[in-house]
């Protein structure tokens, strides 16, 4: 199967590649390693502002690759996914998603998926463990229920079943995931970039604290923006937006 044609991505944007497709992207000792190295090089190039994870059209990650377990590691057996990055990731998800495959998937921002992708924490069967982050990230996206009917059956799901809950945030033709998170990733990246940061960061620092301490802590990061130099930017590009509609209603 040909590869379907996908946007050039940005300079400011970074796909990095499982690479193992005659695994399934099933994830070994030295790919865990490499994934570690590339997205912690993400993390500090300053000229970097957001990453698409992905395998290829027929499988994003089978998870573990069980014939040569990758060892435990504090950034995470499959590599990366005890990392806190401080920049946008995305996952472009078509066919097997599965396993610690779900898991890496939920270590990513947002989920891009193509319509026929597979989903599921088959792992159940093996008597093999969530230890990749699942069973922190997985309820805190689709909510405690769902979360442990998906962990406890280990049941596998379609992509329709995976956006409806909210694992999936964009559901797009099979084949077309790389190239529609690479699409989203460069209209993340063209946006005046303090903002996106420091909204990201509040979001996820919002959890486990209080509405007060949130919003404070909120409050915190939206005065880093407003005071940044580059808000400047934002605020200019707000009005050339706006006398660009007038001169377009005028016409």
């Amino acid at each position: 199967m040909s590869e379907p044609l996908e946007p050039e991505p940005s300079p400011g944007v970074r796909i990095v590649r499982i690479g193992r497709p005659q695994r399934r992207n099933a994830v070994d000792t030295e790919t865990a390693e490499r994934l570690y190295q590339e997205f912690s090089e993400f993390d500090r190039d300053p000229d970097a502002k957001v990453a698409v994870l992905t395998g290829d059209q027929s499988a994003f990650c089978a998870g573990a690759d069980l014939s040569n377990l990758p060892r435990l590691r504090d950034s995470g057996p499959l590599g990366p996914t005890r990392l806190e990055l401080s920049k946008p990731t995305i996952a472009a998800i078509d066919g097997w998603c599965v396993a610690g495959g779900v898991e890496l998937a939920a270590w990513c921002d947002i989920r891009v998926a193509g319509e026929t992708a597979k989903f599921g924490c088959l792992e159940r069967r093996w008597g093999v463990p969530l230890i990749d982050g699942g069973t922190v990230r997985l309820p805190r996206i689709v909510g405690l229920g769902r979360a442990m009917d998906l962990i406890l059956s280990g049941r596998g799901f379609d992509a329709v079943e995976a956006e409806r809950i909210g694992f999936v945030q964009r559901l797009v033709p099979a084949g077309h995931a790389l190239g529609a998170a690479v699409e989203l990733a460069n209209e993340i990246a063209s946006y005046p970039w303090p903002a996106v940061v420091h909204d990201r960061l509040s979001a996820y620092e919002s959890y486990g604290l209080s509405t007060a301490d949130a919003l404070a802590n909120e409050d915190r990061h939206g005065r880093e923006v407003i005071f940044d130099p580059a808000f400047s930017d934002g605020v200019a590009k707000f009005h050339a937006d706006q006398l660009r509609r007038r001169n377009e209603g005028s016409r």
